[in-house]
């Protein structure tokens, strides 16, 4: 395939969606740059009032986001509408963080009793978890280079507000938007967790250091669980909220994936 050398018109139709500044990386063999680009922006963010998410020009999240939006499969999305939704999202209250959280939890509990599975079981031991420090959303594993990306600079004044702007949830068991946006309100009042990747069916959350203590890990551990079940369920080995708790204490990037 030929090498990239200016974005694709997906990735064109994707800025004009997010309409904020965007920086443009095109498919690479390593991921140095786009980080060094980040975290600089992270900085810049920082006094300047704007957050910073690498976005994977997906088209299957381009849609998602365009129905989350208010736009029917087909109609014609205008800058117009989309400054409609965020506005509409935006003033909008939000459901009870914690509330929300342990709502999740009750359900993904009464389900695992209905399945006639322990708790105990699927929490197992904390140990044989993994230091996650580094996004791998972006990543294309048959290609080992990543994706075609953007950095977009999202002008929220909150972390949890970058949702506004990229919608990506309410599908399968991924929570839709005000959901997404109660959970990370929560993460950072709490954790300090940002928001910072995402693909149609990936999210990524980055943290200045990881979290302390085992009960402070085991219960975010079933948090996370409660709003990915894939990040347990979906693991080939090892997979139990007892080695997500491991994990979590070891690393500075949450990763969600629905399947």
């Amino acid at each position: 395939m030929k090498p990239l050398t200016e974005p694709s018109e997906l990735a064109r139709r994707l800025m004009d969606y997010l309409d904020c500044p965007c920086e443009w990386f095109p498919p690479m063999e390593d991921d140095d740059p786009i980080l060094e680009r980040f975290h600089a922006a992270c900085e810049e963010g920082s006094k300047k009032g704007f957050f910073p998410v690498l976005v994977t020009a997906d088209d299957l999240l381009l849609e998602c986001l365009a129905l989350n939006s208010g736009c029917e499969d087909g109609e014609e999305i205008t800058r117009e509408k989309l400054r409609f939704s965020r506005a509409r999202l935006l003033q909008a209250a939000l459901p009870d963080s914690s509330a929300f959280l342990s709502g999740l939890l009750k359900s993904r509990r009464a389900e695992l009793e209905e399945d006639g599975i322990l708790e105990t079981e699927l929490f197992g031991k904390v140990e044989g978890g993994e230091t996650l420090d580094r996004f791998c959303s972006f990543w294309d594993y048959e290609t080992e280079t990543t994706h075609e990306l953007l950095l977009a600079r999202i002008p929220a004044d909150h972390p949890w507000e970058v949702f506004a702007w990229l919608p990506m949830g309410g599908w399968n068991e991924c929570p839709d938007t005000p959901g997404l946006m109660a959970a990370a309100r929560h993460w950072y009042e709490r954790y300090g967790a940002i928001p910072c990747a995402v693909t149609h069916d990936e999210l990524e959350f980055r943290l200045a250091a990881p979290v302390t203590g085992v009960e402070t890990a085991s219960r975010l551990a079933w948090e996370q669980y409660a709003f990915c079940p894939d990040r347990v369920d979906q693991c080939e080995e090892n997979g139990t909220i007892g080695t997500l708790a491991d994990t979590l204490r070891q690393s500075t990037v949450w990763y969600f994936w629905w399947d």
